[in-house]
């Protein structure tokens, strides 16, 4: 003999199901969001900090292939800054301000990192010579030669958290990025 089942054949979810799995998708947003808030102004910062460092390599490696000078040219006098990376001088023969007519390669706005401008934050101490106008490059520009060296300074750049990063160069062409730590640079 068969035995027949009385099966219920719709299927679906109820509205207070949906209701439940809404109000827990709101109760961990709600927990993570002041928790990226912080975290956000952070990562821009190490993010522009990262990319200094890649365009410094980028002007040292430009400078080596192509047997020639190449230079970084920072300007810090609008907020919240700008760098560019050049194969060439201007026509005065100067590297100046990368608005001038320099053989630009590339410029970069920290506007872009929304938040990041050149300073020290809370640094207490200059990774090397004095912050100054918060580049240590004389003037405002280093120079990449042949032989990939370049004067030695820094830059710093910091966030609205008062986070520092010092991205710099040695005599020697080598590229170094710091993080202060609140007790020195690391």
């Amino acid at each position: 003999m068969k035995r027949s089942l009385n099966r219920n054949t719709e299927s679906g979810v109820t509205l207070i199901e949906i209701l439940v799995v809404l109000s827990i998708l709101a109760t961990l947003a709600a927990a993570a969001i002041p928790a990226f808030s912080v975290w956000l102004p952070n990562y821009r910062l190490k993010s522009a900090a990262r990319d200094l460092y890649s365009n410094l390599q980028m002007a040292k490696m430009g400078a080596v292939k192509k047997n020639g000078d190449w230079a970084v040219i920072f300007d810090n006098t609008s907020s919240p800054g700008k760098y560019a990376i050049a194969s060439g001088p201007g026509g005065n023969g100067e590297w100046d301000v990368p608005a001038d007519d320099e053989q630009i390669e590339k410029i970069v706005n920290l506007a872009g990192y929304k938040g990041v401008r050149f300073g020290h934050g809370n640094a207490g101490e200059p990774v090397g010579g004095t912050f100054g106008d918060e580049i240590s490059y004389n003037p405002n520009r280093t120079v990449f030669n042949s032989r990939g060296t370049c004067e030695a300074g820094y830059v710093y750049l910091q966030n609205g958290k008062n986070t520092a990063y010092a991205v710099g160069t040695r005599s020697s062409g080598v590229i170094l990025l710091r993080k202060w730590t609140g007790s020195g640079w690391q």
